[in-house]
């Protein structure tokens, strides 16, 4: 896979999930004294992660402006803005689908958002890993733990409690199963749910970086 694409997925990554984390704090929290905290922390993890491959814009207009000061090729340019385009589309048609679900007795979720949001905000958290905490690139670097920390805390305000539990971790699902005493099913989808999103998480990793 050539550098160039490389640098369009990670853009899309980065504005889908800046978008996703504007569109529940605005139209799916309940608390939205937060939203402008958890909008910063999104944009900050995405711009650690992401910032070393493609330069961090999740932005058509910073992509212009650096296009203007020959930070990016010419040929890039639309690209960038294309793959910024389709993340916000797809993430605004992502909150409409969460804001649409209807809680199934038992549960207290609706279980196929439960398990999109469990799944995404598992993926990025790990993708964030694997970008800021293993690559030789960025080691020894000193900002790993608040990116990793600002991607928990983004999902657990975006999602957390309203569309799903908000483990983003198998270990973490367990131990809210048993501390509130909700269903073992509940349980066990979460925790299947992040391990695939985890394994999802490095072959994009692989294909983003060309890391084996």
């Amino acid at each position: 896979m050539s550098e160039n694409f490389r640098k369009y997925i990670v853009e899309f990554i980065g504005t889908f999930f800046l978008v996703l984390t504007i569109g529940c704090m605005s139209y799916i929290s309940i608390d939205h004294t937060l939203a402008p905290i958890v909008i910063g922390a999104v944009l900050m993890f995405m711009v650690y992660a992401g910032g070393p491959i493609s330069g961090g814009h999740f932005n058509p207009a910073v992509s212009l402006a650096a296009r203007m000061r020959n930070a990016l090729p010419g040929n890039q340019l639309f690209p960038y803005m294309l793959a910024q385009f389709l993340g916000g589309i797809l993430a605004a048609c992502t909150v409409n689908y969460f804001a649409d679900g209807t809680s199934m007795p038992g549960i207290g979720f609706y279980l196929p958002a439960l398990i999109l949001a469990e799944f995404l905000f598992t993926f990025v958290l790990c993708y964030v890993v694997l970008l800021t905490a293993t690559r030789d690139e960025v080691r020894g670097n000193s900002y790993f733990g608040l990116a990793i920390g600002s991607t928990v805390l983004a999902g657990a305000a975006a999602v957390g409690g309203t569309i799903c539990l908000g483990a983003f971790n198998p270990a973490v699902a367990l131990g809210l199963t048993f501390m509130s005493g909700c269903c073992m099913k509940l349980c066990l989808i979460t925790i299947i749910t992040n391990l695939i999103a985890g394994a999802f998480a490095a072959w994009v990793f692989k294909i983003s970086t060309n890391e084996v």
